[in-house]
């Protein structure tokens, strides 16, 4: 029942309580979401690709190992990955969470489930093995067709550079002549999933990548209106 004063009339405190803690809730959830976009760390994922023993997996220990202070296997420890390893770190910038995906030919049915959500690919080719270059780059091709990973910065590690025989990341990027990477941005890079050389550049530019990436703000966006569409009915736009 509303309460009167002693002449009769609706109390005006009442309603100014309510207003009051209405536009301090109101501030606090401004102050909160500003506080979030400053300082919380954008998160982005990466897929890890590439054929099969192309090192994959090593390279993910490894770069666990670099960004987390050691606590990556060590190679005489990893197994070729069957289904999906999930990888998480951090650095100054950003945290990234990375998607290792089987590369046998039966597995690689599997990848493009990630690509929707995706805001990279490293794909990784044995440098080393020279026979394995046209399945990797046919396999590459499929990749880069595909339209849910259209504009995703692509990031190519010519693995193996501890090895004799292996070509460098000059010599992939001829020998592979990949007229879809003209639709991206896209870097070669020669690394070693075993001593690590050449891989925290290539994270770095990665990273770079992805913060500019209209694709990373198409994915934003998606993520909010899949937020809203069950009240709205709203579609979410696609990734670009």
């Amino acid at each position: 029942m509303p309460e009167f004063g002693c002449t009769g009339r609706r109390s005006s405190v009442q309603p100014s309580v309510y207003w009051l803690a209405k536009q301090a809730r109101a501030m606090f959830s401004l102050a909160y979401g500003l506080w979030k976009y400053i300082f919380n760390k954008t998160e982005f994922h990466v897929l890890i690709l590439g054929v099969d023993k192309a090192g994959k997996t090593t390279l993910l220990e490894k770069i666990k190992s670099i960004y987390l202070k050691g606590e990556g296997l060590t190679p005489d420890r990893i197994v070729p990955t069957v289904g999906l390893n999930i990888g998480r770190i951090e650095d100054a910038n950003a945290k990234l969470v990375f998607w290792d995906l089987g590369g046998q030919v039966g597995l690689r049915t599997i990848w493009e489930k990630y690509y929707q959500e995706a805001h990279a690919v490293i794909y990784v080719i044995d440098a080393a093995a020279a026979s394995s270059f046209e399945d990797a780059k046919s396999a590459l091709e499929k990749v880069l067709r595909h339209e849910d990973l259209k504009g995703a910065p692509l990031l190519i590690f010519a693995n193996k550079q501890d090895l004799s025989g292996v070509i460098t990341d000059e010599e992939l990027a001829r020998y592979l002549h990949l007229k879809e990477l003209d639709e991206r941005p896209y870097m070669f890079q020669a690394v070693s999933a075993y001593d690590g050389r050449g891989i925290k550049s290539g994270i770095d530019w990665v990273v770079e990548q992805m913060g500019r990436s209209k694709r990373t703000e198409a994915l934003k966006a998606r993520a909010y209106f899949n937020g809203r569409k069950g009240l709205n009915g709203i579609t979410p736009p696609p990734a670009k």
